[in-house]
């Protein structure tokens, strides 16, 4: 082997030793799922079905380590009090985790709001509605005697004295209170007062009273929260597909004989809910 020869193979040996930790590289990377942020959009009242289905997509987000971060994408007037509640805690668990921050789309009123406070970061539209903090509770009617009914008290039939649900709705309002204070903290320049007035703002009011964090879209969520998790190239994926979830054609609101829906629940109880007024009929 002439002396050309040997250059030319320790040329190839080193290209070799150059090129193996990139081949190397590769490999890994081919076997390593891209990162996803996952979007979970709420487009209904939050009640018993529309709640489960949310926590299914923040459980599938918390146990699948591709899922790097979460947008929570809204356009509800809230719900019920213990459905909100629900999922407003399993967006606490997953929060210990992984990043989540809310983009308002059309409204986040009452519950929705509540939960768009358990999140890093909220973007609002300018004309998004933003807010409605407060309950509102169906009382129970004033406890009648039915001669063929009998009951072991005087509220078995009716659960409570229509006094009690009125501290009970009190209670909950001061709990949705904490919650704001507890989540917006510093950023909130509103008083106490105004908070828990029930007023709706437009987006870029709520931004200035720090309800919000800024204008934004949904691909400036996407950007936020890619920037809160650390991740780039990654992958959008709407979970409800991801997380099994199918359609289901329960109606919370009362439909009218002529079958136009209302804004109104189909059953009593007490609500985290923005219940708009109806037109007045001329």
């Amino acid at each position: 082997m002439n002396q050309n020869d040997l250059n030319w193979e320790h040329v190839r040996v080193w290209l070799l030793w150059l090129a193996l930790p990139l081949v190397i590289g590769l490999l890994v990377a081919s076997l390593v799922p891209q990162p996803v942020i996952g979007i979970i959009r709420l487009e209904d009242a939050i009640y018993s079905y529309s709640a489960q289905d949310m926590i299914k997509q923040i459980e599938y987000a918390g146990k699948h380590p591709e899922v790097r971060a979460v947008v929570l994408a809204l356009d509800s007037p809230g719900g019920t009090v213990v459905d909100t509640e629900a999922v407003y805690l399993e967006l606490a668990k997953l929060r210990t985790k992984k990043p989540v921050v809310t983009v308002i789309n059309g409204m986040a009123a009452s519950g929705a709001y509540y939960l768009s406070v358990g999140t890093d970061y909220i973007y609002a539209k300018p004309s998004s509605l933003v807010g409605n903090i407060g309950v509102i509770s169906y009382l129970p009617p004033t406890p009648v005697i039915f001669e063929d009914i009998i009951s072991t008290g005087p509220y078995k039939l009716w659960g409570a004295a229509r006094d009690s649900d009125m501290r009970q709705a009190d209670a909950i309002k001061e709990a949705f209170l904490e919650a704001v204070l507890l989540g917006r903290g510093e950023r909130l320049k509103a008083q106490t007062e105004v908070v828990v007035s029930g007023q709706i703002w437009m987006g870029s009011e709520a931004v200035r009273l720090g309800f919000a964090d800024a204008l934004g879209t949904e691909s400036d969520a996407l950007k936020k929260t890619a920037e809160l998790a650390r991740v780039a190239n990654y992958e959008a994926v709407d979970l409800r597909e991801l997380a099994g979830i199918v359609s289901n054609p329960f109606l919370f609101f009362i439909e009218s004989p002529e079958g136009v829906t209302t804004p109104y629940p189909a059953e009593p109880g007490m609500y985290m809910l923005f219940i708009p007024p109806l037109p007045v009929e001329q």
